[in-house]
């Protein structure tokens, strides 16, 4: 009996044994493979590098315009056609003009006589038959009645539409035959032998762009909707006078020559501007972590223990950031597994020059 209880307290003990010792060599491989990993880590490169920015922008015509009928009467005749280019001067549209002739006929036969009786009176009042009052007023009957010539031809043209620039056709409003009013829109005519673009900009940067472009024009680039870059460069020349209270943002506009005609009124896309940034110092953008929309770096102290740091971004270019503060250029941050690693530890690493970091990155620098 007594061997028995020997025999199985035995058998629990190899047991136990059995069930520890591969969860403490587990334990101690891991601690030897974790203190044999080396990480990559870098420095920030301190020099002098161009920020590539973007804007959504809206394309307008430098003149964009509605046609709207001048006269009452019934569409004639249409002598263009929707997205034609037409000359200024162009004939565009006919409104029925029988009204308008007739009244210029009658018109003119007034003036025909008011001027008769201009000229009888005129020898009555030579031969001192009648006097000089009545020359006077015979003289204002007959300007007045020119008046009404003047007018009738001008009512009579403005059932002519031209084209008071050259430039593009829209659609038509209105249909051959069709009885327009006064003031009802026909087409609209849009001059795309240049463009004007605007597109927003916040306070800050507007502060950074006057502060460095004073006195200057700047060249900016237009992508388009198919992210093609535009073959001509744009100059910005405006900016309005006031910032918007809701956004914080001002309007600029840069003006683009448009001579194959490309762009059409109405279209989107977006200017792109280069800004220099003196002695920035520029980090990979994968050394970086988020936490609550705040960016950190993890920096290795004096003892190789690592602690993260919050950091501001200045700019923001492919694959790098700019810093604007928490970094010095002597830190040393690390690169590569940030996920792997924990605060406060202590870790062994590979350090790699920032200038050959950076030189396999999509860096727009000079």
């Amino acid at each position: 009996m007594l061997l028995d209880i020997v025999a199985q307290r035995t058998l629990l003990f190899f047991s136990l044994c059995a069930l520890v010792s591969p969860i403490g060599c587990t334990t101690k491989a891991e601690e030897h493979k974790k203190e044999g990993i080396k990480y990559l880590i870098t420095s920030p490169l301190q020099k002098d590098t161009l920020v590539i920015k973007d804007y959504v922008c809206q394309i307008h015509a430098i003149q964009h315009i509605e046609l709207r009928a001048l006269e009452k009467g019934y569409l004639q005749k249409i002598f263009v056609d929707e997205g034609q280019s037409v000359r200024q001067g162009q004939m565009m549209f006919q409104i029925m003009p029988a009204l308008y002739n007739a009244e210029l006929q009658k018109s003119q036969a007034e003036a025909n006589y008011v001027g008769i009786e201009l000229q009888n009176t005129k020898r009555l009042a030579d031969s001192n038959i009648v006097s000089k009052n009545e020359l006077a007023l015979a003289k204002a009957k007959f300007d007045k009645a020119n008046a009404e010539v003047s007018l009738a031809q001008t009512h009579l043209q403005f059932t002519q539409i031209k084209a008071p620039f050259s430039g593009i056709m829209d659609h038509f409003q209105v249909r051959l035959g069709s009885l327009v009013n006064e003031g009802d829109l026909l087409t609209t005519l849009s001059d795309n032998s240049k463009m004007w673009v605007y597109f927003n900009v916040p306070e800050a940067e507007y502060l950074d762009y006057k502060m460095h472009h004073e006195n200057n024009q700047t060249n900016v680039n237009l992508v388009m909707a198919n992210n093609e870059l535009f073959n001509y460069p744009g100059v910005v020349q405006t900016i309005e006078a006031d910032f918007n209270n809701e956004t914080g943002n001002i309007a600029f506009r840069a003006t683009f020559p448009n001579p194959k005609g490309l762009l059409r009124h109405g279209e989107t896309g977006s200017i792109r501007m280069t800004a220099p940034l003196k002695n920035a110092l520029l980090i990979p953008q994968k050394a970086t972590f988020e936490v609550l929309d705040k960016k950190y770096v993890y920096v290795l102290d004096k003892n190789d223990v690592i602690h993260s740091r919050e950091i501001t971004i200045a700019a923001e270019m492919p694959h790098v950031f700019a810093v604007k503060s928490g970094l010095a250029k002597t830190d040393r941050i690390l690169l590569e597994g940030l996920r792997q690693v924990k605060e406060n530890e202590k870790i062994h690493y590979t350090f790699e020059q920032p200038k050959s970091v950076l030189s396999h990155l999509s860096l727009y620098a000079e």
